[in-house]
């Protein structure tokens, strides 16, 4: 089996989830991480085995790197894709992708022109609730879907970049972009938003903490988004979650199971996945891309609908999400 060594640029929480998961896949190894955090590089450098660096381009001039993983604030995507690209290499970059289209499209045209093998951290779309989700939802008529990401990460220190507006995008963007994501892969692709936001509690940041989205489907389906960042923080129950409806039945997704309507009542359904992590690895080891559902840009029109919902609720008009 041909190891795929893999280096991180960023080394923080979800970087370390990842790092975590790749140590258990076998012929992978990581053989170098770079933060802009010295102490950190080098704590996460120490547990792998690998070399720390604190700037990416130094780390990008090895020559033993198969894959790059970008774990990085919402603000500073863009440049660092762009050098992974002019390196050749295939990256897995964790969502939101950018933090607007400009930066968006100026990647998508360098991976399209790279022809690179490219993962977006959209790990849900792997799970196999949603794949059984998929299975069940094709050639159906969906009429209405509502979605609601609730948790309370916007509380906390007002100074921290993701809870500034123009660093994060606020919750609809940094993180509600997940359940956009699995509406988007579920039901099809949002043409028009019209969304209402409001500061009812966190009045310390300028973000909003509440918002309500309306989707418009380009099946005929309509939908629903509501996000409020300041709900109990140790309760993720309200997080990602999807009620579909079509004809007569009703379908309840979240990441740890898909409840279907039958009749006996709602019953669990479930079945085992392979992590995006495994899925992306296999893609860099055999040069094949057909199984990841999350490339570069697929995430761009996530990324869109998220940025067009903030739009309409600034603007307080219907908005048509940008192709």
């Amino acid at each position: 089996m041909q190891e795929v060594k893999i280096g991180f640029i960023g080394c923080g929480g979800n970087a370390r989830g990842h790092m975590s998961t790749l140590s258990n896949l076998d012929g992978v190894r990581i053989v170098s991480v770079c933060d802009l955090q010295e102490d950190r590089a080098k704590s996460v450098a120490e547990q792998y085995q690998a070399t720390a660096y604190t700037e990416y381009r130094i780390m990008l001039e090895r020559e033993d790197l198969d894959a790059i993983y970008l774990s990085l604030p919402v603000f500073a995507h863009g440049q660092p894709e762009l050098d992974v690209i002019e390196r050749g290499l295939p990256f897995l970059v964790e969502k939101p992708v950018a933090i607007n289209l400009e930066i968006a499209h100026q990647v998508a045209e360098a991976v399209e022109n790279a022809n690179l093998i490219t993962c977006a951290g959209y790990q849900l779309r792997y799970l196999g609730s949603t794949q059984f989700a998929k299975q069940l939802l094709d050639d159906q008529d969906i009429s209405l879907a509502v979605g609601k990401y609730w948790c309370g990460t916007g509380r906390g220190d007002p100074n921290t970049w993701l809870r500034q507006m123009n660093k994060s995008g606020g919750q609809l963007v940094e993180q509600a972009t997940h359940t956009i994501d699995m509406m988007r892969y579920l039901i099809g692709e949002v043409t028009e938003v019209f969304s209402i936001q409001t500061n009812r509690v966190l009045h310390q940041i300028d973000c909003p903490d509440s918002y309500s989205v309306t989707l418009k489907f380009s099946n005929g389906a309509t939908g629903t988004l509501t996000t409020y960042w300041a709900f109990d923080n140790g309760d993720w129950s309200h997080a990602n979650v999807i009620d579909i409806l079509y004809q007569d039945q009703l379908i309840n997704w979240n990441p740890s199971r898909l409840l279907v309507k039958q009749a006996e009542g709602l019953v669990e359904q479930t079945e085992p996945s392979p992590s995006i992590d495994q899925v992306f690895v296999e893609a860099v080891r055999n040069q094949d891309a057909s199984k990841i559902l999350s490339p570069y840009s697929d995430a761009v029109k996530s990324l869109a609908v998220s940025l067009a919902a903030n739009q309409s609720a600034q603007s307080g008009r219907l908005v048509s999400v940008e192709k």
